[in-house]
């Protein structure tokens, strides 16, 4: 499924936090945004997303979502979100259950589902009992047990040491080339924009306007860390971002 923004702007009370974005998001791409702090990349995620609603302009869904696809549209977030009382498969399920998905269906769900995320053998394990990068695997194997049609994610590797976003990189991108999806990824880290995006949309501070769309021609699975191409795009997008950046946190410590 393909998104589309056209002429989006928003508002929250009197300070405006997004001004005429345009963009085009097409099926089976990962788009990364960035931008300065507190420039509305989470604020347009939550307007894809359906979470609200712009003050100006359209989102559109054009083309049919894929077959036995249960939410169009899923989130997974930083936070991972997940029940401490419910077992890994437990945490799946209740995603299952709000379709009415439940026994033998449901197991057969949440077995594919874990083997994609490497957690087969945590299927009865509790969150208390699961590392950080585990428990973001959970969260993303729940987003894939709903068949979407698009992924939004909201930095969901920040809270993770560098190692263990290595590794949750290395899974988006074999999860990617097993079964493309369309993906909406924020983040605030450059080298993980470079390693996941098919392009990278760069945002203004705030109000947020797009000033650039940069495509990447290496294929997902052949990009690799200190790739002297992606190091170089990345210092490029730090360079366009720097001035811009410093002015925004200066806004925040001052607001």
């Amino acid at each position: 499924m393909e998104l589309t923004l056209d002429r989006i702007t928003h508002r929250y009370g009197g300070m405006a936090v997004l001004q005429d974005i345009s963009l085009r998001i097409p099926a089976g791409e990962i788009l990364c945004i960035i931008g300065p702090s507190g420039c509305g990349k989470s604020t347009l995620l939550r307007l894809l997303g359906g979470l609200e609603r712009p003050d100006a302009g359209q989102v559109l869904q054009l083309g049919d979502p894929p077959q036995g696809c249960l939410n169009p549209l899923t989130y997974v977030f930083q936070d991972f979100a997940l029940l401490p009382w419910r077992t890994v498969a437990g945490n799946i399920s209740l995603v299952l259950e709000d379709h009415g998905i439940r026994g033998r269906a449901a197991r057969a769900i949440i077995d594919d589902v874990l083997g994609r995320t490497r957690l087969s053998g945590f299927a009865d394990a509790f969150p208390r009992q699961l590392s950080g990068g585990m428990k973001q695997r959970v969260a993303i194997a729940r987003a894939l047990a709903v068949n979407p049609a698009v992924l939004l994610l909201d930095e969901p590797l920040s809270a993770l040491d560098a190692q263990t976003r290595e590794l949750l990189m290395e899974d988006l991108v074999a999860l990617w080339t097993r079964q493309p999806f369309t993906g909406v990824y924020v983040t605030h880290n450059l080298a993980e924009a470079v390693r996941l995006g098919h392009r990278v949309a760069v945002l203004s501070r705030r109000p947020g306007r797009l000033r650039e769309v940069i495509g990447i021609d290496t294929p997902l699975a052949d990009r690799r860390p200190g790739d002297a191409e992606l190091e170089t795009l990345q210092a490029r997008l730090w360079d366009m971002m720097r001035e811009e950046a410093v002015a925004a946190d200066q806004e925040l410590l001052n607001a």
